[in-house]
């Protein structure tokens, strides 16, 4: 899969300067160095052709989910799809609420998929993604269904990826393998940490 990724182009994700710095400075706090250095590393991820594979480590409450808001923005501001696979409902629940919150002036919409979520309501989420209605896909392993389909899915983001079953994790790659990756953990497993110190994947 990775080698198949290497040989895949990334879609185009733009820049709007301007844009961008107003979604950040919705920010309610002051960005640590290494906070705006991980915040660079993706945006020269971006910047590159090919699909970019990424773990973000940190400690718990030390600001990673702010890294995957502005990729996510910037993802959706370029009319691509993300997906954030999270370990538990009360994790999807959660970044849902604060995603909403933060996403609400820019007219970009955010859905969310776990057990808390109706069939009915899923199946109408289902639809939405495969016609590229919806931007920002939030969810649990609820979302590894194989009637959710997406029209151009260009960012996969894996939080707290240690808690996560690898064949979880190659899931959306399979669909779609020319998608950036963003593996979120405070404490990664040992076979991604050693992917991302031989060079496999990149390390922040």
């Amino acid at each position: 899969i990775a080698a198949k990724r290497y040989n895949s182009s990334s879609y185009k994700i733009n820049f709007n300067q301007s844009l961008y710095e107003k979604f950040s400075n919705t920010f309610q706090y002051v960005e640590t160095d290494d906070q705006l250095k991980v915040i660079e590393d993706v945006k020269n991820d971006f910047l590159k052709k090919i699909p970019a594979d990424r773990l973000i480590v940190g400690d718990v409450a030390f600001g990673k989910t702010e890294v995957i808001m502005r990729a996510t923005f910037l993802a959706a501001k370029s009319k691509v799809q993300s997906v954030i696979l999270v370990p538990t409902t009360l994790l999807s629940r959660q970044h849902f609420n604060n995603f909403k919150k933060r996403f609400n002036l820019f007219n970009i919409k955010i859905a969310e998929v776990s057990r808390l979520i109706s069939n009915n309501e899923k199946n109408q989420i289902y639809n939405e993604c495969n016609d590229g209605k919806i931007d920002i896909l939030i969810g649990t392993h609820a979302l590894l269904n194989d009637k959710l389909s997406f029209k151009k899915l260009g960012l996969i983001i894996y939080d707290e990826e240690q808690k996560l079953g690898t064949l979880q994790k190659e899931k959306f790659k399979e669909i779609s393998p020319n998608a950036h990756v963003l593996a979120l953990s405070a404490t990664p497993i040992p076979r991604t940490l050693s992917m991302s110190l031989s060079g496999v994947r990149d390390l922040s």
